[in-house]
């Protein structure tokens, strides 16, 4: 590297030790941040070399990408932003602190999805689905599918791994051929994990008509785009790889959507190589994730930590959860989007039958979201009364993305 980034690596590294060791957080952004000021460059330097994947979506980002560095690391040392820090200066911080190493796998964010991949020229993209998310502050779902179209059309060499379930994914990732610049569209391999959140993708976002659905099959009912064959899908506990062979998945991620992330690892993988007959024991080593799915005994109580901060990744939250008590927190602050109007778009009928309890900032808006949909509920001034509500044995915490991180705090320091 050019000495100014090997200045700017160098203080990114201590920044964040510095950042560490004084307690202030994992220093996976602020490395990064300080990092770039010196040399704006310095993703650029610090990704060429090696062979990296980009992981992008609404939901499951964190997580595919954990269980892509565990297969990935079939060949080698992996760069990986475990954190979930998933901007650019978390992916400088995360490189910077690796040190070298041949391969990379960064969650990104969907917003920043076309800055690193000029950034960072990778080998591969998955791209995992859209649907709506904090909707105040970001992009409608089309828009933000329009934004990765564009930006795989100035990559016609890009490797693309992609939702075939998802018609927004679909339409992005597969953009029309650029005859100015001698483009042809990326090679795409299509992956389906099943996708049970359709409410943002009933109207085509090629020509407006509306998309039609029988099974897993889905087609616009006005032009040719359809549902692509994948070459991976999921069945029963396993993955079909596209040889046609059955590969046993053993995860201790709970829930089926973690199956489809694992098919979709294992296809990332690939790409690089790796043979899913050796990345597949591999993902079993991968328990907590940022906090999610955390198991932690307190009290005589064993609290599970599952985040959900939109529709989708809701009804997802509920297909893993245990039939146990359930704490429910709800904040509105910045990173979690001011806005809680979705919550009716969210069915909270799963739960129906159990102790629910119910605490955050925004706690009331749940409440009235609770009382439509008839699920009896109790409001807990915090998490400490939460624990003394309800009986011992488990107890299933579900919260958005502050209300998530306030109550893993209050964890780490008892524990």
């Amino acid at each position: 590297m050019p000495l100014r980034a090997k200045v700017a690596s160098s203080v990114s590294r201590t920044a964040g030790a510095l950042s560490r060791a004084a307690g202030r957080g994992d220093g996976s952004v602020i490395g990064g941040w300080i990092g770039l000021k010196i040399d704006p460059d310095l993703l650029a330097h610090l990704s060429a070399g090696r062979a990296i994947a980009l992981v992008s979506g609404t939901n499951g980002k964190t997580t595919t990408t954990r269980l892509c560095a565990a297969a990935v690391g079939v060949l080698g040392r992996v760069a990986t932003n475990s954190f979930g820090a998933n901007m650019p200066t978390g992916h400088t911080s995360a490189l910077a602190r690796a040190g070298s190493t041949p391969y990379a796998v960064l969650e990104v964010d969907e917003h920043y999805l076309a800055q690193v991949l000029e950034a960072t020229e990778p080998h591969v993209v998955a791209l995992l689905n859209l649907s709506r998310d904090q909707l105040d502050r970001a992009k409608e779902v089309a828009m933000m599918a329009q934004l990765w179209r564009a930006a795989l059309i100035r990559h016609p060499q890009l490797r693309v791994v992609a939702n075939a379930d998802d018609p927004m994914v679909v339409w992005a990732a597969t953009p029309p051929a650029d005859p100015a610049r001698g483009a042809h569209p990326p090679h795409v391999t299509w992956f389906s994990a099943g996708q049970r959140w359709h409410d943002d993708s009933w109207v085509c976002p090629e020509c407006g008509s509306t998309i039609q659905r029988s099974g897993e099959q889905w087609w616009c009912s006005g032009c040719p785009l359809r549902r692509p064959e994948p070459q991976w899908t999921v069945e029963d506990d396993g993955v079909i790889d596209p040889t046609g062979a059955w590969h046993k998945v053993t995860l201790q991620l709970p829930g089926k959507v973690n199956v489809g992330n694992a098919a979709t690892a294992l296809a990332v993988a690939a790409e690089f190589g790796v043979r899913p007959v050796d990345a597949v024991s591999r993902l079993g080593s991968v328990t907590s994730v940022a906090g999610r799915y955390a198991q932690v005994d307190r009290d005589g109580r064993n609290i599970r930590l599952l985040l959900a901060k939109n529709p989708a990744s809701w009804l997802e939250a509920f297909d893993m959860a245990d039939v146990a008590p359930t704490l429910l927190s709800i904040n509105a602050r910045d990173p979690d989007g001011l806005d809680t109007s979705w919550l009716f778009d969210v069915d909270f009928a799963p739960l129906r039958g159990r102790q629910v309890l119910i605490t955050g900032d925004r706690a009331y808006d749940l409440a009235v979201r609770l009382d439509v949909n008839d699920v009896p509920f109790q409001h807990v001034r915090d998490f400490d009364d939460a624990v003394r509500a309800v009986p011992p044995g488990r107890l299933e915490v579900i919260a958005n993305y502050t209300a998530f991180q306030d109550i893993r705090a209050e964890l780490d320091r008892v524990n």
